[in-house]
């Protein structure tokens, strides 16, 4: 198996048959048509469906093309790697961070990146921690904030900060004092994500913990639409002060500090430990850390820093 044949099979796979893949690739018809041949002869599985209307990968062949996508990153972390020992710093990284991160972190990492490095080029996925962490695992991030659950045996986590969730209401809803009890919220209607979120599961370990029986309406798994949810009244979630920053300073929500214990998690940058880090990826390690300490020291991510300093 060969880098050229990957190559050629991503290329027929996105152009959805062997003559578009041709022009797009400028390689002849039968050359690829034989690399494709050669693979699946090579491994004894048919890759594509080939049918009048063109070619579809089959299960085996979807396998095979996400490896692909992985050996060939890899290939080209490799070549960045070498050739920023002997110039700037360059090539691509993918950064993942979880929606709430990504509320308040992605403009001055972005920022920060342009200014110091021109040449490297930052990918920038959005999505739930839980996903960004099997992504990394399996190579599509180079590095990623994640929140840490206990199990990242697969990671190197560099702890960053430690925040505390409260519970989100409207602000005319919200309980008296500064404080409600764990066991309080037994007697809310509660909007939560879904058990696979890896919020939830920190909020379900503590109540389980505790013998908390939650009252659990619905799961969402978007943040936007979780916040407007309990905006229109249907009930209360439990979300880091971050992700509710705009809301309760325009007065529209309110958070109250859940005590009695408190719930709080821990907010990780991890690499793959199967993958080198490049020095593109340290740079950005250092980068994502700087940006994040100076939200919160400033203020603008309420939590507590962990970290030494200057990390």
């Amino acid at each position: 198996m060969e880098l050229r044949q990957l190559r050629y099979l991503i290329g027929v796979c996105e152009a959805g048959g062997v003559l578009a893949a041709s022009r797009t690739l400028h390689v002849a018809q039968p050359a690829l048509s034989q690399s494709i041949a050669a693979l699946e002869d090579e491994l004894g599985v048919q890759l594509f469906l080939r049918t009048n209307r063109g070619m579809t990968l089959t299960p085996e062949g979807r396998t095979l093309v996400e490896h692909a996508h992985v050996v060939l990153a890899d290939v080209e972390r490799a070549r960045h790697a070498v050739h920023s020992l002997s110039s700037d710093i360059g090539g691509e990284v993918a950064l993942g961070l979880p929606t709430t991160v990504a509320l308040v972190a992605t403009l001055p990492i972005l920022q920060a990146t342009r200014a110091r490095f021109q040449h490297l080029k930052l990918k920038i996925i959005e999505s739930h921690s839980g996903f960004l962490g099997e992504w990394l695992q399996a190579g599509r991030l180079d590095l990623s904030v994640l929140f840490v659950s206990g199990n990242e045996s697969a990671f190197e986590c560099r702890p960053l900060l430690s925040e505390k969730l409260g519970l989100v209401t409207l602000a005319h809803d919200a309980p008296r004092g500064k404080e409600t009890s764990l066991c309080s919220l037994s007697e809310l209607p509660l909007l939560l994500p879904s058990k696979e979120h890896g919020l939830r599961r920190i909020i379900d370990r503590i109540c389980a913990q505790h013998g908390v029986q939650l009252n659990v309406i619905a799961e969402v798994d978007s943040l936007p639409n979780m916040k407007k949810a309990v905006c229109a009244g249907m009930g209360a979630t439990i979300l880091s002060p971050g992700a509710v920053a705009d809301e309760v300073n325009d007065g529209t929500l309110s958070m109250t500090t859940i005590s009695d214990p408190h719930i709080s998690r821990q907010v990780a940058c991890a690499t793959s430990v199967t993958r080198p880090v490049t020095p593109a990826t340290a740079a950005m390690i250092a980068i994502v850390t700087e940006q994040i300490e100076g939200l919160v020291h400033s203020g603008a991510w309420p939590a507590q820093w962990i970290a030494p300093s200057g990390r």
